[in-house]
């Protein structure tokens, strides 16, 4: 894991392309911790765009992306991973020569893939994923310490390691925790650590929500804790998880299949009342949150 070394402008001009919660953090990071010289805006959608120019994200609030990235010596994508392969396309003649383009996508075999194509030549794409978020969105949504001690998974296969270093410190400055992955191990590896938690969840407070209509409100009026950590789940936002499900389908499959094992063997469980079993599953998963507190992942 790498450690910080200075908070010095380390880009002079950072585009940030989508302002939900994750762009508009990280141009909060970037001013609180004075990473860089000038931040430019934009997203394409105008009532944003408003709001963020009201608010006074970063620098300046563009009209176009490729007003954004025309200068930019980091261009960073925090847009739905469904959506990137059109954007690059659009602003990549705009792009300078010697400037890193990186992403905030959930999914990475997809968004490589789609990206790649049209990165020009003499510039840099470095693929990231910030494992960190809440269940609000919108520029308003953006604080500066969201990704403080919180992994940000990079993938710098072909990268050079000076472009990769300097952008390992840009993510330290923000406080961010940096690791190096392979595409296909992130992507099985957020299948089951942030997917499937979410389409559990979905399916859930679906199920509660066709249930309430027969129980005339009671699940809403007695919902449990648990309950309700599903709902703050399910509460996040649905064009992002559309994509990121389509995206990343063999890997989520793969994980939902060995979801369904396991569920099976609980049911079985609970059907023939095998108390020893269920409590052996219990323990051993209650030792999870234990290690992942022990990691400081927590909030």
């Amino acid at each position: 894991m790498a450690t910080p070394q200075n908070t010095s402008p380390l880009y002079n001009t950072i585009a940030v392309i989508g302002l939900g919660l994750i762009g508009s953090s990280v141009i909060r990071a970037s001013q609180s911790n004075g990473l860089a010289g000038r931040i430019v805006a934009f997203d394409n959608n105008e009532t944003v765009r408003a709001t963020a120019r009201k608010i006074g994200l970063g620098d300046e609030v563009v009209e176009t992306a490729e007003d954004a990235v025309r200068d930019a010596d980091l261009v960073i994508l925090a847009i739905p991973v469904g959506a990137m392969a059109s954007a690059v396309a659009g602003f990549a003649p705009a792009l300078k020569s010697g400037a890193v383009v990186t992403d905030t996508g959930s999914t990475k075999a997809s968004v490589v893939k789609d990206v790649s194509p049209s990165i020009p030549s003499g510039v840099h794409f470095l693929p990231s994923h910030p494992i960190a978020g809440t269940e609000y969105s919108g520029p308003e949504a953006g604080f500066a310490t969201l990704f403080k001690d919180r992994y940000w998974i990079i993938l710098p296969q072909g990268v050079d390691a000076e472009i990769v270093a300097n952008f390992t410190q840009f993510l330290l400055g923000m406080g961010a925790l940096v690791e190096d992955m392979t595409v296909e191990y992130h992507d099985r590896v957020l299948a089951i650590t942030s997917h499937l938690p979410h389409l559990i969840a979905y399916t859930i407070v679906g199920t509660a929500f066709d249930f309430e209509q027969q129980v005339q409100n009671d699940v809403m009026k007695y919902s449990a804790s648990g309950f309700r950590d599903f709902t703050r789940i399910a509460a996040s936002d649905p064009v992002m998880w559309r994509d990121i499900f389509i995206n990343n389908s063999d890997a989520v499959l793969e994980m939902l299949g060995r979801f369904n094992e396991d569920l099976s063997y609980l049911q079985r469980a609970i059907r023939w009342k095998e108390a020893e079993k269920l409590e052996d599953l219990f323990s051993r998963t209650r030792d999870i949150r234990s290690k992942i507190k022990d990691i400081g992942q927590l909030d």
